[in-house]
């Protein structure tokens, strides 16, 4: 329960911050060529609000948990008092004249953004007054143009616009990771300092690989780390692979749709670095205390058997839940003999010596100025990375793995780790700014590509026809949203 409330916090202040300054870049840019934004909020709000704040009469107003404010329309009478209704039978609606709202109606006062927060942490939204969006405020939209609308606006201040948030976002990604790499530097582990190996996924054991294989090279490239090996036999589809195996080079030739096998077997972690089994600290009331085990202590074979890599040592001891078994223990110098009795996950209980202590891993430090160019060029890599990644959904074994909030938090370390933290959200940018910017309606994309057909044909899409291509891309979104979700839930429950 404690790490999914760790992880769920980081998801929740993850997404608001690019949520909120995704909005902000479109709430700078309509305001900049002087266009009303309505609403400002943070996390939806439907029926009511947890924070209503407007600028009235020059003082700030500011309501907790109230209802929202109505829609500034009412419906319109004929000349005997009779509401009207259209030939669908739905009422009929007009503004309201300002002048007949009474003082201190925050709807008397549209010049000035309502901010607020929302009960719904699903993202946020900017209502740009005269634009056709989610809000479907179909009353403003029937009545003529006004200057300072959205739709008043030349192409020329209708893309800014749009596309600020997208700007915004990656912008901010470039910003993070500028500052990630200025604060902690960037270390990793050399595929070439591994000198246990490595340790492989099912698929890619079934592919050629041996526990222990050491990467040498990649269709003849170098292998650099983790990350390379991922993007070159995943995204790439390289498939020429020499090893070092028990002192020799073998050459392994990957199946073509390796990748799909992969995806099909839902596989996360395809490659670990095997390390020895040596203890950094005996939990408390464990079975590795009840036996008296030390830090520092060493386990070199398991009921006889002479093992000393922690994933082969894991494989062996996992059917001994509750039982007893036999380790081989080096202890300052001298083996031991050790029986022990593991607990029901068959743990020992202890936390094993971090990955440094074992190779030596390669650290680069950034000044101020270094770090800024190096940021940008890590966001501009992200991005390539996360594009060539995309083609992957396309596929039937990758629409499987499309995932909705339980996947996205499941990215979030266990423990909170800031540096971890702000990588997660430097890269969840990039993802918001990239898929913002497909053209599908209801997304920014969807804007821009309607743009760009009046710039091309010198006609405005119509009003109406926008309010039918948004409707169906909300509808379009709403399913792959429910989709997304759908697969956490099934894989939550069933698998």
């Amino acid at each position: 329960m404690e790490t999914f409330l760790i992880r769920a916090l980081q998801l929740i202040l993850s997404l608001s911050i690019l949520v909120v300054l995704h909005e902000f870049g479109h709430f700078f840019f309509a305001r900049l060529f002087k266009v009303r934004v309505d609403k400002f909020y943070m996390f939806f709000n439907p029926g009511r609000s947890l924070v209503r704040a407007k600028r009235v009469n020059g003082k700030w107003q500011v309501l907790f948990f109230a209802k929202n404010v109505p829609a500034l329309e009412r419906q319109r009478v004929n000349s005997e008092g009779i509401g009207m209704v259209d030939a669908k039978g739905k009422p009929v609606m007009e503004p309201i004249p300002l002048n007949e709202l009474p003082e201190g109606d925050w709807r008397k006062y549209p010049d000035n953004t309502e901010w607020g927060i929302g009960w719904l942490p699903l993202g946020g939204y900017c209502k740009i007054a005269g634009m056709v969006d989610e809000s479907m405020d179909t009353t403003q939209l029937a009545q003529e143009p006004e200057p300072w609308e959205y739709r008043s606006r030349s192409v020329w201040h209708r893309l800014p616009i749009i596309v600020g948030g997208v700007l915004v976002n990656f912008i901010l990604a470039l910003v993070i990771y500028a500052a990630v790499l200025f604060t902690w530097g960037q270390e990793y582990l050399p595929f070439k300092n591994a000198h246990y190996g490595f340790q492989f996924s099912p698929t890619l054991i079934e592919s050629g690989f041996r526990q222990g294989d050491k990467i040498v090279s990649i269709d003849g490239e170098p292998v650099i780390d983790r990350s390379d090996f991922v993007e070159m036999i995943l995204i790439d589809g390289l498939r020429n692979v020499v090893v070092a195996r028990d002192s020799q080079l073998v050459d392994l030739r990957l199946p073509a749709d390796l990748s799909q096998r992969i995806l099909a077997a839902e596989e996360l972690n395809l490659i670990a670095v095997r390390y020895p089994f040596v203890i950094g600290e005996v939990q408390a009331g464990s079975p590795a205390e009840k036996a008296g085990l030390q830090e520092g202590d060493s386990i070199v074979g398991v009921n006889g058997q002479p093992m000393s890599i922690f994933q082969d040592i894991s494989t062996a001891i996992e059917p001994y839940a509750e039982k007893e078994v036999n380790f081989s223990i080096v202890r300052k110098g001298a083996v031991v003999e050790q029986a022990l009795t593991l607990d029901a996950g068959a743990k020992l209980g202890v936390a094993l010596k971090p990955l440094f202590h074992y190779f030596e891993t390669e650290k680069i430090e950034y000044g101020f100025f270094e770090a800024i160019p190096a940021g940008i060029r890590l966001g501009w890599e992200t991005l390539t990375s996360y594009i060539k990644q995309f083609k992957l959904v396309f596929t039937k074994e990758g629409s499987k793995q499309i995932g909705g909030f339980g996947s996205i938090g499941k990215m979030f370390p266990q423990t909170w780790d800031w540096q971890v933290f702000w990588t997660m959200t430097a890269l969840l940018s990039i993802i918001l700014a990239f898929m913002n910017f497909l053209p599908i309606p209801g997304l920014d994309g969807g804007y821009v590509m309607f743009i760009l057909f009046e710039l091309l044909t010198g006609r405005k899409p119509g009003d109406k026809f926008m309010e039918y291509a948004q409707t169906a891309g909300m509808l379009l979104l709403f399913a792959l949203l429910i989709f997304a979700n759908g697969n956490d839930i099934f894989k939550a429950f069933f698998k």
